[in-house]
């Protein structure tokens, strides 16, 4: 069973930088960690390629730096990883972002799943997963809590809704995306660790995939941030004077000229 997880470095701090130009992310000096969400979709992929056999490969789409990401993969069970990297990828939407991955899968062919955490911790939008299964043409299954059987080309599993659990039977290949329910992360093994340092993590840019250039980067975005700014907190406050007969009158007209009452 071959699978592919995704996987992205979100900053390790809510002390973000924005550039006021690009009104993006300011990536340097900023400590990055593989997306928390992300690290449960890699767990549940190395424990099917354990129980059913074939290969992991990580993922990724980002800058020089989510290298070290993808060997910390490596180090926790990836067979293989990938880093799609290019300047022409910057200010990448969902959508765009989705459009890139999918020609990396297209490019990469040989697979039976794609797993992706439920959302990232920086977008917070959970849309990667669904907007790669549409440009796939795959079956999709969102907030998935437990696989338990894979065979002849389909599989069983659970995911959460509202008021319990769906059990769902899926055709292979397929996209789902994960929650923390579904597994307990494993931390390095010391082999892992050693292979990591060792393993050739090539790098596909757009010419190596083909891409059209329209679909991603800002120009394949569709939508963008116009403005970034925080939010201004003013409190204003009386405090009224006097006995507590005259204070609630002085309320009551109060809140009636603001339409209140």
């Amino acid at each position: 069973m071959n699978i592919i997880v995704c996987l992205k470095q979100v900053p390790g701090t809510t002390d973000v930088k924005i550039d006021p130009e690009t009104n993006t992310l300011r990536r340097e000096g900023t400590k990055n960690v593989v997306n928390p969400f992300d690290t449960y979709a890699l767990e549940e992929g190395v424990r099917l390629r354990e129980r059913y056999g074939g290969r992991v490969t990580a993922l990724s789409m980002g800058p020089p730096q989510a290298e070290e990401m993808l060997r910390e993969a490596i180090s926790c069970g990836a067979d293989e990883a990938i880093l799609i990297s290019d300047r022409a990828f910057a200010g990448s939407d969902t959508l765009a972002t989705s459009y890139t991955l999918s020609c990396a899968v297209n490019k990469l062919k040989d697979y039976d799943l794609i797993i992706c955490g439920r959302q990232t911790i920086d977008g917070d939008t959970g849309q990667v997963g669904p907007e790669l299964s549409e440009m796939l043409g795959l079956p999709f299954v969102a907030y998935v809590s437990k696989i338990n059987e894979v065979a002849d080309d389909k599989m069983v599993l659970e995911r959460m809704v509202e008021d319990g659990h769906e059990v769902i039977e899926v055709p292979l290949p397929a996209v789902v995306t994960v929650v923390k329910e579904i597994n307990i992360p494993r931390l390095p093994s010391l082999r892992g660790l050693t292979l990591a340092k060792k393993v050739e993590i090539p790098v596909w840019t757009a010419s190596d995939m083909e891409v059209d250039e329209n679909k991603v980067g800002l120009a394949g975005s569709a939508t963008w941030v116009a403005k970034v700014f925080f939010p201004q907190r003013v409190q204003q406050g009386e405090m009224l004077e006097g006995e507590p007969e005259n204070q609630v009158d002085t309320l009551i007209e109060k809140l009636r000229d603001l339409k209140i009452t």
